[in-house]
């Protein structure tokens, strides 16, 4: 997962409202959103390669979604981070103190960026270069493959979409998904130097990556009632943006 934007708390019908784009190389195995056979109420996609996932909810609106982090030094050492995802939705314990318990064991895992919630908190937590943990306030944020707060272009946008369709307090979702399908790339000038060379800092720019080999696999918007209860849908696509299905489910508000 490469670009989030998230609104917590500053909804009037919706404790969270989350749209996020997965980028991955198209050749890794992944199932589509679906409930997992198991007891947890999971539903997610699922990356068929490591076994976890990038972002997943159960009933009663508990929500998490991880991002890497961009260093092309880093040796690719360390657990799946997409196991954190399933391993927190699996877990009856609050945001808070699973979050702080994950923070001594972080540095297990392939560099990441991890947003957690649940009815009370949102908290996110970070491995690299250094562990961090932080209780997210209400309002609008955004995160992609650098710390939280980092103010890439793309990550900006995405978030002042989210925060004009707040302001609108409209029901058609529409504008969330085309802004998710933004495949305009950013000036030169506006880019971060992550060490990947400049073509490649033009590619991932976009809000939405069209590649042959590379690119965004899958569009998730998520929204949590004040209930708990959960409406989440995906839009899957292929080399070079090929729109390849969608799916929808919604989730109780509460585990049963």
């Amino acid at each position: 997962m490469c670009l989030i934007a998230f609104a917590w708390q500053t909804h009037p019908r919706w404790r969270l409202v989350l749209l996020a784009n997965r980028d991955e190389f198209h050749a890794r195995p992944t199932a589509p959103l679906a409930r997992w056979d198991d007891a947890s109420g999971l539903v997610a996609g699922r990356d068929l390669q490591a076994g976890g996932t990038w972002l997943g909810a159960c009933p009663g609106g508990r929500v998490a979604t991880v991002t890497n982090v961009r260093d092309p030094g880093h040796g690719g050492e360390g657990a799946s981070r997409g196991l954190l995802v399933s391993d927190y939705l699996r877990s009856d314990e609050a945001c808070r103190d699973w979050t702080a318990a994950l923070e001594s064991r972080a540095a297990t895992y392939r560099p990441f960026n991890l947003l957690c919630f649940d009815a009370e908190s949102a908290c996110y937590v970070g491995n690299h270069p250094r562990g961090k943990r932080r209780t997210v306030e209400a309002g609008v944020h955004g995160l992609s493959n650098a710390d939280f707060g980092t103010p890439w272009p793309k990550t900006q946008a995405l978030m002042t979409h989210l925060q004009r369709w707040i302001d609108r307090d409209e029901d058609d979702v529409a504008p969330l998904w085309d802004a998710l399908a933004d495949p305009a790339e950013w000036p030169d000038a506006m880019l971060p130097d992550t060490g990947v060379g400049i073509e490649r800092e033009r590619m991932l720019s976009a809000a939405f990556i069209r590649g042959r080999t590379y690119g965004t696999r899958a569009s998730t918007l998520v929204r949590v009632a004040r209930d708990g209860a959960v409406h989440i849908a995906e839009r899957r696509f292929g080399p070079e943006g090929v729109f390849e299905g969608e799916s929808a489910l919604s989730l109780p508000s509460m585990r049963v």
